[in-house]
């Protein structure tokens, strides 16, 4: 089959990585970045956490167990990428300070509500937390997500390109506005597929929708604000992702290579993708600080903005007809999901094709 997939985002690049794993089709990707390394897909832009259970405080059963199988199937992806891609399965942390706890506690309670018994909060004792992450001091209250992971998103976008690269055709520059079955057009040029998986995001909204409507419908996407900040903190060690239950943001920190060490808020109720404000620097930064004390003297190298495409109930979907597959509203799960999506939206579209392999 002649495959075209609109979006070179993560979900872009996952679907081209693991089509390409299957040499009888013949794959074309699209997207407006002027290469490889074009930054405004919302893949760039994230902390790369892969966490199904801190998710379930505002996702369903469904985004949880796309979690769990993404998991898995990160596992398997990873070792078949070139160069060295970041990924870890150590757990993730839930932290509070104590005049925070009673709204932590409730926060912790509804995960234990929702998530099956293996995957609950495990509070920890601070001489626990302090024999798993040294570098932790202020908050009082801490809880373990067993099994959870992070990957670098940065090293992962790159791998799955540098995967597929010589067996998919890119079309750098190409913004494509015209998407029907079997069909993708750019408004002065078009080209014929067999199939189009759409994966375009906040792309694939129709000029003059407005967000604001309520309609059930991948088109009807509207984005939310992401900010991140980049940390070089030589001599501080996290050895795993933890997120702050701050009452006006859940902040999180994440260790990367390098001494970095990511720093980011969860989701801003916006479209604008001006560079970071004031007051999210102030406050984001206050709040790891207070987490690790020992950021006071790291250094702010690099902040960034972006836009996650979700839909009305914050929900991933996936509209499938003959010749076209549309995909979007990942929201804040993009890494989280986006292989289980993938392999879902694949099974859909080539129900008579060998299922695509993922084990390296």
């Amino acid at each position: 089959m002649h495959i075209a997939i609109v979006g070179a985002g993560a979900l872009g690049r996952l679907l081209a990585y693991l089509l390409s794993r299957q040499p009888t089709h013949r794959i074309s990707v699209f997207d407006p970045a002027d290469g490889p390394e074009g930054r405004g897909a919302a893949g760039w832009t994230a902390a790369g956490m892969l966490t199904p259970t801190a998710e379930l405080e505002c996702a369903d059963l469904d985004v949880f167990n796309h979690g769990l199988r993404s998991l898995e199937l990160w596992s398997r992806i990873m070792p078949s990428l070139p160069g060295d891609v970041s990924f870890a399965r150590d757990g993730s942390l839930l932290l509070a300070h104590r005049h925070d706890s009673g709204a932590a506690q409730r926060t912790v309670g509804l995960l234990k509500q929702k998530a099956p018994q293996p995957y609950r909060p495990v509070a920890l004792l601070p001489a626990q937390l302090a024999e798993l992450e040294p570098d932790i001091h202020g908050p009082s209250l801490a809880w373990m997500l067993p099994g959870e992971g992070v990957l670098n998103a940065v090293e992962t976008m790159r791998g799955l390109y540098s995967a597929a690269a010589d067996k998919v055709t890119w079309h750098w520059n190409h913004t494509i506005t015209q998407v029907a079955p079997g069909l993708v057009g750019n408004g002065t040029q078009s080209w014929t597929f067999d199939h189009v998986f759409d994966a375009r995001g906040l792309g694939q909204r129709p000029p003059g929708m407005s967000s604001s409507d309520n309609a059930l419908s991948c088109q009807n996407v509207r984005g939310v604000r992401g900010e991140i900040f980049w940390l070089h903190a030589p001599g501080v060690v996290l050895n795993r992702p933890a997120r702050l239950l701050h009452p006006r943001h859940r902040v999180y920190v994440v260790p990367r290579r390098n001494d970095i060490i990511v720093v980011g808020a969860s989701e801003i109720e916006s479209e604008d993708r001006s560079p970071v404000s004031l007051r999210s620097t102030v406050e984001l930064l206050a709040a790891a600080h207070s987490m690790m004390p020992g950021l006071a003297e790291a250094r702010l190298v690099h902040t960034e903005t972006n836009l996650r495409p979700a839909l009305v109930d914050n929900l991933p979907r996936i509209e499938h007809e003959p010749g076209l597959t549309r995909i979007n509203g990942l929201f804040r799960h993009g890494w989280l999901i986006a292989p289980a999506i993938a392999e879902k939206a694949l099974a859909q579209a080539l129900p008579d094709n060998t299922l695509i392999q993922v084990s390296p």
